[in-house]
């Protein structure tokens, strides 16, 4: 499994060595470099053989309200930032609704009717109907990840999605474009949320970063839950359809795609589909496009397991060997087709041993044979954890799958 990133241990103010750590870094406010300041609400003497001044108690007052003043505007300050903290609004814009701007075929049913399909087009308008997206948080950039409850009419299942476009998207020169989708999906549990919907995890900025420096596509992340619920006990749903359980392989391979192309303008053919995760996140993305290629073309599976292991699939060893990656692609290569592409990444020092060499093994009993194009960064030092793979992702497996994928496309 992969591991959400660790927290950082607090940091306690940097202190000269010697200095009372209740005492304010620097000067004590308020005291000169030599001598003491003279009691509250008294002016300081002028310098030798001159006068006081004749006004201390005005100067007095003008410093309490010089003072209150200041008080009061830091105590404002600390109530806007504890207010933004727990995401009470005005100051904070989590929980409002988000537009990701095409309207659906047809219109929204206001006053925004959809833009004709152009004939012949790579590009998929969305079909609708329209979701209702609600900001999870704001990039730097102005975009947003949103998040909406889907109910899967295929699956049975509902649960939570996190959605993400990159600016691109609302550029008026791409206005007429469809763009690229990457289905991302978590280690671990991956329920109730999905880690790679946080942006400390730097994915959506990554995305944007490598876009800009020519090594990917301009993707649009679908970030699902991955599993109907915690992984009590070390029950999980190996991201497939287990008989007598949630579809999690229909909800992951049909509902998640069809909110996408219900919402935002996207590539027609699976020339602009692709699954991404770690840990048994990769595992059932590679699943999902060994199973579903002429849905699906290429995946960067980071850490994950090749072989289905879950111990709900006990009794149920035909629909299991129907879920195998390594059964998939052997009938994939046997039916010559159609051409999929596999990125995997795996650190060197994961705390699975296995890891490594089952990987190894898979590509070289399957890879690079016929239609299964595959893929091996081995990631010095990298540990079985989200913050090695995303950064590692730019290295190398990003622009593999993005030199095969269309996007944006007219």
């Amino acid at each position: 499994m992969s591991y959400a990133p660790e927290g950082q241990q607090y940091q306690p103010p940097y202190r000269p060595e010697g200095q009372n750590p209740q005492q304010p870094y620097g000067d004590r406010y308020g005291e000169q470099q030599y001598g003491q300041q003279p009691p509250y609400g008294q002016e300081p003497y002028a310098a030798y053989g001159q006068e006081p001044e004749h006004e201390p108690r005005r100067t007095s007052k003008v410093r309490r309200w010089v003072i209150a003043g200041v008080s009061v505007l830091a105590l404002a300050g600390i109530a806007a930032g504890v207010m933004y903290h727990y995401e009470i609004p005005p100051f904070t814009d989590k929980g409002s609704a988000v537009s990701f701007g095409t309207p659906p075929a047809g219109g929204d049913g206001k006053k925004n009717p959809a833009p004709q399909q152009p004939a012949n087009s790579k590009m998929l308008m969305p079909t609708g109907p329209q979701a209702e997206f609600k900001n999870s948080m704001t990039l730097p950039d102005g975009t947003h990840v949103a998040v909406t409850t889907l109910d899967g009419k295929k699956s049975g299942f509902k649960g939570k999605v996190w959605v993400w476009a990159p600016k691109e998207y609302n550029d008026p020169k791409f206005a007429k474009s469809g763009f690229p989708v990457m289905i991302a999906l978590p280690g671990g549990a991956g329920y109730p949320s999905n880690y790679w919907m946080g942006t400390d995890l730097g994915l959506q900025t990554s995305i944007a970063k490598w876009y800009g420096e020519g090594k990917s596509k301009p993707f649009i992340l679908a970030m699902p839950v991955l599993n109907p619920g915690p992984d009590d006990k070390g029950i999980y749903w190996d991201g497939s359809d287990i008989p007598d359980q949630p579809k999690m392989g229909t909800w992951l391979t049909e509902d998640v795609p069809d909110l996408v192309k219900a919402n935002f303008r996207t590539v027609k053919s699976r020339d602009g589909w692709a699954f991404m995760g770690s840990s048994t996140g990769g595992f059932a993305g590679l699943k999902a496009v060994l199973k579903h290629p002429d849905k699906f073309k290429a995946v960067i599976a980071s850490g994950p397991d090749i072989v289905p292991d879950s111990s709900l699939w006990k009794g149920h060893d035909k629909e299991k060997a129907e879920n195998n990656p390594e059964v998939l692609a052997k009938q994939l290569i046997d039916r010559k087709g159609p051409d999929v592409y596999l990125a995997f990444q795996v650190g060197d020092s994961e705390n699975n041993k296995k890891t490594l060499p089952d990987v190894q093994k898979f590509i070289a009993t399957f890879g690079n044979k016929g239609p299964v194009h595959t893929e091996l960064r081995i990631i010095k030092g990298g540990q079985h954890n989200a913050k090695t793979y995303v950064p590692n992702m730019g290295e190398g497996p990003i622009q593999y799958i993005s030199k095969v994928m269309e996007g944006p496309v007219e």
